[in-house]
């Protein structure tokens, strides 16, 4: 049987944390496979640290002792203090490692903080993750590198490590992958599917809107593809070739068919009381890694 394999990973600064990859051939229990890797644990330690939090499974607490442990899965115990959990009723962490950090945001939620009329600033995705890495390790950091509208919900992501953030930033193209999102329009749209593309221009309103004026704007590209129709309206997908402002938005509403509940840009409909966009799903080849990285998101609305 191959030994497990040790390094500490350090949680923050003052935190004392191993980490076993399991390297054997064999499935084995939580509590055995930890007892044969670290020695000097008894089982009382062992179940004090799964009853208070301190131990991970492939990324996850758990306090099961009889957890399976499969060839290649990763134990971290945190012999200092519990874990920090994520847990916030608006943003649902789907993935974290080193370098990137990946979520579910919620409707109504900004992905960063804009100062508002009494220049109290308003809680944002960004400033959500930053407090959680923060409670982490004081020196953790979280950078920008896409957006989401505030009432489009769905996939985002996050880099951790300057490194990704500078490689995401100069070929996003290269390493966003598919970025599938699904919206209902107003009325019947004609083609079941076909691509719209313009150039994109924002006025002093803050308004989106198309140009034929190469000074002017920048280039967009929208595909997308009608997956229902009834009760007047059409169930749509979207992928977009590039990532403007408002850019899926701005299109739908040229195409004559509005996004439902989108005021902004011209919808006439609200029967969800919301924006009805989704950002379903989002594949990249991680930054670091290279890694192809898949991600989907339950659509939080139907026909």
């Amino acid at each position: 049987m191959k030994k497990a394999r040790h390094h500490s990973a350090p949680q923050f600064r003052g935190d004392r944390i191993q980490q076993i990859i399991n390297n054997g051939q064999e499935e084995r229990g939580l509590l055995e496979f930890i007892i044969s890797e670290v020695n000097t644990a008894s089982r009382t330690e062992i179940k004090s640290w799964l009853k208070h939090g301190q131990i991970m499974l492939n990324g996850k607490v758990t306090t099961a002792f009889d957890a399976s442990v499969k060839p290649g899965d990763e134990v971290k115990i945190n012999f200092s203090r519990p874990f920090i959990i994520f847990r916030h009723p608006r943003l649902k962490l789907l993935y974290e490692d080193d370098d990137v950090i990946v979520v579910e945001k919620g409707y109504g939620l900004l992905s960063v903080g804009i100062p508002n009329a009494s220049k109290k600033k308003i809680e944002s995705a960004y400033d959500i993750l930053r407090d959680y890495l923060k409670r982490k390790d004081p020196c953790n950091k979280l950078f920008v590198v896409h957006r989401l509208d505030r009432d489009t919900s769905g996939v985002m992501m996050f880099a951790k490590s300057e490194e990704a953030q500078e490689t995401l930033r100069h070929n996003w193209n290269n390493y966003v992958l598919e970025r599938l999102y699904v919206a209902i329009l107003e009325g019947y749209v004609k083609d079941d599917e076909g691509f719209i593309k313009s150039r994109l221009a924002e006025n002093s309103q803050y308004m989106v809107y198309s140009t034929d004026r190469e000074d002017e704007g920048r280039l967009a590209v929208t595909r997308y593809k009608v997956k229902a129709r009834a009760h007047g309206i059409s169930l749509v997908e979207f992928t977009l070739d590039t990532g403007r402002k408002n850019q899926i938005r701005v299109h739908a509403s040229e195409m004559g068919h509005p996004i439902m509940g989108d005021r902004k840009y011209g919808a006439k409909q609200s029967r969800l009381g919301r924006l009805c966009l989704h950002a379903k799903t989002l594949r990249f080849a991680h930054p670091i890694t290279k890694k192809d990285m898949y991600f989907e998101s339950a659509v939080p609305f139907k026909l």
